[in-house]
């Protein structure tokens, strides 16, 4: 069975297809600028490496695009459409009505779009990007849809309400949702692996740090808390996304500099984070080149973000009741070890006791375990899949029919 997983965004079409024999990605690449100038496709199997740009008015060209790649004569990895099983799609808000994978339908396509108002950004791409690809994969190729959300769908409602009138939870559905939940759910199944026990026994951390980043309490394979609330803004500091803060922060700078809601909503999304502090740039490689020359300010981000970082997984200790097992993935958790050095240095007082020789070697796409077999709790590097995720709900959900 080949798995065909997409994740469409409003310019852009990222794909992977995936051979669930043994897992094993034949080819991925990504569509970008669709819609605009200069737009180009990238592909990639073992062998081959092409970047080509060609005009993508829309994203069924896009997909039109890939369809041509997967079946090229010289690269492609498929000699028919049909050897492609089914379709899976990434979906950043599920809202309150989809708490698990499933089967497209017309009502599904148009939910989605429903919840649009909640993630502007997102859905109506990926409601797009589904549409796109059912014409061009035909009726007979089943679409499958994987939230974002639903892994946090678990939390209970003193979890993920705030406190504001109920009124506005019951007219626009204003509540806490949490998103990354296919890389939480992943590296939270891996950590349970890892240490040789059921995922219902454990109590878990998983700290999803990127770009975009998000921390998430596990207890029994359940999300009870995680940080990122209606919207991905909300938690700690990240590239260019504020995090929490107080919401008077938002009418104050708004008064002063006379902003619209709009304006200020680009603020706090585009031009906050690592970048407004540090003011060098939102790639921590920079910030951290900056640091060694003596920039207080790229200084003085890196000391906000771990300190950010340590104190979300410490209250989610105490949500927890304890904690199991601590896990970095993304980006920065995957290939930043003086972050994951800092942030533990912080919990020596949960017992966590870092290894650091394992952590400075892990680096460069190079997983395993940072705490000493002393260390009350296990703490571990695993590099997240979302995409593989997506592919076995895909094929779940296929085998299911």
């Amino acid at each position: 069975m080949k798995i065909l997983v997409i994740n469409a965004g409003s310019s852009s079409l990222k794909y992977q297809l995936i051979d669930m024999t043994d897992e094993k990605v034949l080819a991925k690449g990504n569509c970008e600028r669709i819609g605009d100038e200069g737009s180009f496709i990238g592909y990639k199997t073992a062998d081959n490496e092409i970047k080509k740009e060609v005009a993508m008015p829309d994203h069924k060209v896009a997909f039109m695009q890939v369809k041509d790649m997967l079946l090229d004569p010289e690269v492609g990895v498929i000699k028919d459409l049909s050897e492609v099983t089914a379709v899976g799609h990434r979906v950043v808000q599920g809202g309150s009505i989809f708490h698990e994978s499933c089967l497209v339908t017309p009502k599904v396509i148009e939910d989605i779009k429903g919840l649009g108002p909640l993630a502007p950004l997102h859905n109506p791409a990926s409601a797009l990007g589904i549409e796109s690809s059912e014409e061009v994969f035909g009726a007979d190729t089943p679409q499958v849809v994987v939230f974002d959300t639903s892994f946090h769908s678990t939390m209970p409602e003193k979890a993920y309400m705030y406190a504001v009138p109920y009124e506005y939870y019951e007219k626009y559905a204003i509540r806490r949702y949490g998103f990354h939940g296919t890389s939480h759910r992943f590296v939270s199944k891996e950590m349970a692996k890892r240490m040789g026990k059921d995922i219902k026994d454990l109590k878990l951390i998983t700290c999803h740090i990127g770009n975009g980043s998000s921390i998430t309490a596990i207890d029994g394979g359940k999300v009870i808390d995680t940080t990122m609330g209606l919207t991905p803004l909300d938690g700690f500091m990240m590239g260019t996304r504020s995090g929490s803060l107080d919401p008077s922060v938002v009418t104050f700078i708004a008064e002063k500099e006379n902003l619209s809601p709009a304006e200020m909503n680009t603020l706090l999304n585009k031009k906050s984070g690592l970048l407004g502090i540090s003011g060098v740039s939102s790639d921590d490689r920079d910030i951290t080149a900056a640091e060694k020359e003596g920039n207080k300010r790229a200084k003085l981000t890196h000391e906000m973000l771990y300190y950010q970082i340590a104190k979300y997984i410490g209250s989610f200790y105490v949500a927890l009741g304890g904690c199991d097992g601590i896990v970095f993935t993304a980006g920065l958790g995957e290939n930043q070890p003086v972050l994951r050095q800092a942030v533990c240095d912080y919990l020596k007082c949960l017992g966590v006791d870092m290894d650091y020789a394992a952590n400075d070697a892990c680096i460069r796409g190079k997983e395993g375990k940072l705490s000493t077999d002393n260390s009350k709790i296990r703490v571990e590097l695993i590099a997240t899949n979302e995409e593989l995720v997506i592919a076995r709900d895909t094929k779940a959900i296929v085998e299911a029919l």
